[in-house]
């Protein structure tokens, strides 16, 4: 995929810093045994960046993105995300903080088969007490080019569609920052490079912090930054 980003461009975003992660570690209790899913992890995301995490399963690509999302908290360390320190919030304000400023988008799509896709995407809008939330549903449609599909169900799509309809439900209250967990990973290769194509584009038209969990080649290749983990630590980290 073509990036037509300047170099001093993406310099200025990147010093734009909408997640931090620093020297985290997450330990969990297993068969009376201690696992370190996490160890001394440190990133900085930012900005209409487009991160992809790559590693063999059970390195810590999952972990590492439900603790950026704040729905798991470090057992060391900080994570930042704008200046709220996730681990100094109480109950509400976690739940405040992830439903202003982080979409997530699973690999199963995880659509709701008795809601329509309008439904779908109204839903997080309507929890948070949103007036307009039919109005930015079919905004969001709009963006993942699903115009005229709202009215239909989830059984009634392809599961590139699906997908979309996952990502305009994670970006329906335009979060800072979006996650995404093997999000081609259900998908055919010609449609996966169509959902690769719209997530680099969503990314830099509304400057999310776009990190993605992926164990293609393919998908990290259209990403900014690649992660390579290894057994709960980053080895190495490519800025392109």
């Amino acid at each position: 995929m073509e990036n037509d980003d300047l170099p001093e461009e993406r310099a200025a975003v990147r010093r734009m810093a909408i997640l931090s992660l620093q020297a985290v570690t997450k330990e969990y209790a297993s068969e009376g045994q201690c696992v370190r899913a996490l160890d001394g992890v440190s990133l900085e995301v930012s900005a209409g960046e487009f991160v992809a995490l790559v590693g063999r399963s059970g390195c810590g690509k999952s972990t590492l993105l439900h603790v950026a999302g704040a729905m798991d908290f470090p057992s060391t360390g900080l994570v930042l995300i704008g200046d709220k320190n996730t681990s100094a919030l109480n109950d509400a304000q976690q739940t405040e903080l992830r439903r202003e400023k982080v979409g997530f988008v699973f690999q199963s799509f995880q659509l709701l088969h008795t809601l329509t896709v309008q439904e779908n995407v109204e839903l997080p809008l309507l929890l948070a007490g949103n007036p307009a939330a039919r109005e930015a549903a079919l905004e969001r449609l709009h963006w993942v080019d699903l115009d005229g599909l709202g009215a239909r169900y989830p059984h009634q799509l392809s599961g590139g569609q699906m997908q979309r309809v996952a990502i305009a439900r994670a970006l329906a209250h335009s979060p800072r920052i979006l996650l995404a967990d093997e999000p081609t990973g259900n998908l055919d290769s010609t449609t996966g490079a169509a959902i690769l194509d719209l997530l680099v584009r969503l990314t830099r038209e509304r400057k999310t912090a776009t990190i993605m969990a992926t164990h293609s080649p393919e998908a990290a290749a259209v990403c900014d930054t690649l992660v390579r983990m290894r057994d709960g630590r980053i080895e190495e980290i490519t800025r392109r």
